[in-house]
């Protein structure tokens, strides 16, 4: 059984999946697992892997699930992607990146979905 704070991520990873497949984006895989911990979401946009990390939180705007996202965290990311490049993408053009989907859940409205793409850079 889920507790409150998965339930919510479960939710805002489905969100984003239908978030980027209404960009194009084709899904290859969800919630993959390594020792050094999860990926959210793989995705295809066009011939580049995309490996996008999911925050979701309850609040009126997405500036918490930003704020989440600390130095530490963006380097598991490419720890996470450099993984499953050698593990899982030996047959890929090599071309990959990392993108932030914020998702907040405000009080009796629909959700706020914010995506930035190579969220590395920033």
């Amino acid at each position: 059984m889920l507790n409150r704070r998965q339930a919510l991520g479960k939710q805002g990873e489905q969100i984003a999946q239908e978030h980027l497949r209404a960009l194009g984006y084709t899904i290859v895989e969800c919630n993959w697992r390594c020792k050094a911990g999860e990926l959210d979401i793989i995705a295809r946009d066009g011939n580049t892997l995309v490996f996008a990390e999911v925050r979701a939180r309850t609040s009126d705007s997405t500036e918490p699930a930003w704020q989440s996202i600390t130095p530490r965290k963006r380097a598991v990311l490419v720890v996470l992607a450099e993984t499953y490049m050698s593990e899982r993408a030996a047959n890929s053009n090599g071309l990959w990146r990392i993108d932030i989907i914020a998702v907040a859940f405000g009080r009796n409205r629909a959700p706020i979905v914010e995506h930035v793409q190579d969220a590395l850079d920033w």
